[in-house]
């Protein structure tokens, strides 16, 4: 989706670049400042090495703030993937300035003095297809449990700070092969592919613009992704074309659902899912119900739902009152 799209609702903007930034804080005030003057929310992370973050607002809003970005950083070529959503799918605006814009925790990796080879998602398919090739899934467990590619390795990672230990650990299984890496964005697997090279691996690849370029881009009829993309915002996942997926967001510990979790009798709408119920108490239990059943009360009364909360009917709002 180009940045000139008509949309309706709100336009979406994930986008990164890899940049040495000498005065991020000061930086950091002029965006908060840029921002909340257009009612952009969203997440925006500066460092030394440069700005990650995916924002929301009116088209107009986001059109005028990628120039103001690069104009500020002194660049041109932001790694940006646009999407729209009807409703906005962030609470509040965050611009914080971090060690990493993206934290894998090794002081010595810096992206901008080597990574690997881009790989256009047009070019994707053929590189994956090929047996020689190994493809490695950089996210985490949580998003890799609802969708990923085809023949895609799973680290199994709880977080990004993981990815280096798991490399160390199966060094074997990559090297001498032809390795190919993917993530959300672009972002995560540009930094993995720049700690493979660190490690003395050469024939290092990665998705140019990540899933979501892919999803953008590639017809589903010649798709290799299966499932659907998690995203970190209220949508919780898209699919092809970017529209907003199915998947469901467990609102006690924030993990994305699947098909099997919600049919699980530890999933508890709003309060519990397999992945978190043995880890709360009763008392947290009690609190998120509390919270569900002013959700369901609030429809009742024609009120705009909770951001990121699926429509409640008249039957369940009815039952959560009786509780």
């Amino acid at each position: 989706m180009s940045a000139s799209s008509t949309p309706t609702g709100y336009r979406i903007a994930a986008l990164y670049r890899f940049q040495r930034l000498d005065e991020p804080e000061t930086l950091r005030k002029t965006l908060l400042a840029f921002c909340a003057a257009r009612d952009i929310r969203g997440t925006l992370l500066l460092a030394r090495e440069g700005i990650n973050g995916t924002v929301a607002g009116e088209a107009k809003a986001i059109d005028d703030l990628v120039p103001y970005i690069e104009d500020q950083l002194g660049i041109r070529g932001l790694e940006i993937k646009y999407s729209l959503s009807e409703t906005m799918p962030f609470h509040r605006l965050k611009v914080r300035f971090k060690r990493e814009i993206v934290t894998m925790g090794v002081d010595d990796i810096d992206p901008l003095t080597g990574v690997g080879a881009y790989v256009e998602p047009r070019d994707w398919n053929r590189l994956i297809d090929d047996p020689d090739t190994i493809v490695i899934d950089t996210r985490n467990d949580y998003e890799t449990a609802i969708g990923s590619f085809e023949r895609a390795v799973d680290p199994g990672t709880k977080s990004f700070r993981a990815f280096p230990g798991w490399v160390e650990r199966n060094a074997n299984l990559l090297r001498g092969r032809r390795v190919a890496m993917f993530c959300t964005g672009g972002i995560r697997c540009e930094k993995a592919t720049a700690y493979l090279k660190a490690r003395g691996f050469d024939d290092v690849h990665h998705l140019k613009g990540g899933i979501l370029r892919y999803l953008e881009e590639v017809p589903p009829e010649e798709s290799r992704w299966k499932g659907e993309c998690f995203v970190f915002d209220e949508r919780v996942s898209v699919g092809h074309g970017l529209v907003e997926g199915e998947a469901e967001l467990c609102r006690a510990c924030r993990r994305p659902l699947t098909a099997a979790d919600l049919e699980s009798p530890l999933f508890s709408s709003g309060v519990s899912c397999p992945h978190c119920h043995d880890t709360r108490s009763e008392e947290d239990r009690a609190r998120y119900a509390e919270r569900q059943r002013q959700v369901a009360l609030a429809e009742m009364r024609g009120e705009a739902p909770h951001l990121g909360q699926k429509p409640v009917d008249a039957d369940q709002a009815a039952r959560t009152q009786r509780r």
